[in-house]
């Protein structure tokens, strides 16, 4: 009888583990789809609550706090400040909507959709070719934004050139690693569930976009930022390097799905990627470079891919294309394996 009640009890207990990890599996997979489109269709969240110039805030005031120490110390006590004030502020917010699951799940999906930007990735690009293709001068203030090199004198085809590098460079930090680590993090939980395990599902993301705004903000080698810039930097490249080979592997199948030029993607992606002083960056604009058969440079820095056609603004929509072929079929595989995960489990 006892061990007949011990079955019993085993039984049970694994009817509620399955439970409890599909509701699991539908509301990661869920919570992706409904976020990536909220992102598409409306863009960013207003600037005032919008979670990265939040952390942006947290940043200036750690950084006048700490600048005075003239070491790398200096950036770590930042990283640990803007992550400990950021996440009280994450779980604050949490357990607020924690007592109703409806409301718990909007501010799950809007705050996940905050942690990537493929709405604005995509459109600042097109912004730059329909301003290319009507003033040049626009076009320079608008290339202006999204690069640090001088753009006053840039002509059209450096103009494409910039465009397209910040772009591709971005598929990684915009899309890819937050999503990434989002996944991944959910694996673990259906193996490993615990307390809480949505706050820390939505704070590994999150976690993700504050170091990436730490080194966009702080990770310069200029004599202000060389010390205080340097751990963000350094976890920067650190976070992106697997991402940034999984984002340039898609572009290649992405740019044979478009029937663009796949052989030729991953040719000049094993021959350039490395060619860029970031350790990272170059996989996708390589991979870019080769499938459009252009060539990107940043003149005194890298020369990615061969010059065997005129860049033109055209050149813009087919990279806008084969971004947006990129990011869809990361986030099918990694659904797909996420999915294959749950059902072996």
């Amino acid at each position: 009888m006892i061990e007949y009640n011990y079955l019993v009890n085993v039984v049970i207990s694994m009817k509620i583990n399955s439970i409890i990890n599909l509701n699991l599996f539908v509301f990661v997979v869920l919570a992706l789809i409904l976020a990536l489109a909220i992102d598409i269709i409306f863009g960013e969240l207003p600037t005032r609550i919008h979670p990265v110039v939040i952390i942006g805030s947290f940043t200036n005031f750690f950084k006048r706090q700490f600048i005075k120490i003239k070491n790398r110390l200096s950036g770590l006590l930042v990283v640990i400040g803007v992550c400990l004030v950021s996440a009280i502020v994450l779980y604050i917010t949490y357990f607020i909507c924690s007592s109703n699951v409806i409301l718990l799940f909007i501010m799950f999906i809007i705050l996940l959709s905050a942690t990537f930007s493929v709405n604005m990735l995509l459109q600042t690009a097109l912004d730059v070719k329909n301003a290319l293709d009507d003033d040049i001068e626009k076009a320079r203030q608008l290339v202006s934004y999204l690069v640090s090199r001088d753009t006053d004198e840039l002509t059209e085809s450096f103009i494409v050139s910039a465009t397209v590098e910040s772009l591709t460079e971005n598929i990684t930090d915009s899309y890819v690693a937050p999503i990434f680590y989002y996944m991944i993090f959910a694996a673990v939980i259906l193996i490993y569930p615990f307390d809480n395990h949505l706050f820390y599902l939505l704070l590994v993301p999150t976690l993700y976009r504050i170091f990436n705004t730490l080194d966009a903000m702080l990770g310069y080698k200029t004599p202000e930022l060389i010390n205080i810039g340097y751990v963000p930097a350094k976890i920067d490249d650190i976070l992106n390097y697997i991402p940034s080979r999984i984002a340039g592997i898609c572009v290649v199948i992405s740019a044979y799905l478009l029937k663009l030029d796949g052989k030729n993607a991953y040719e000049i992606m094993r021959r350039d990627a490395r060619v860029c002083p970031s350790p990272n960056s170059g996989y996708t604009m390589a991979t870019t470079a080769g499938a459009l058969n252009i060539q990107l440079i940043k003149k005194d820095i890298y020369i990615l891919g061969d010059d065997n056609k005129r860049i033109t603004s055209d050149d813009i929509s087919k990279a806008v294309k084969l971004s947006k072929m990129t990011i869809i079929l990361f986030t099918i595989i990694i659904i797909l394996l996420y999915s294959l995960m749950f059902v072996i489990l």
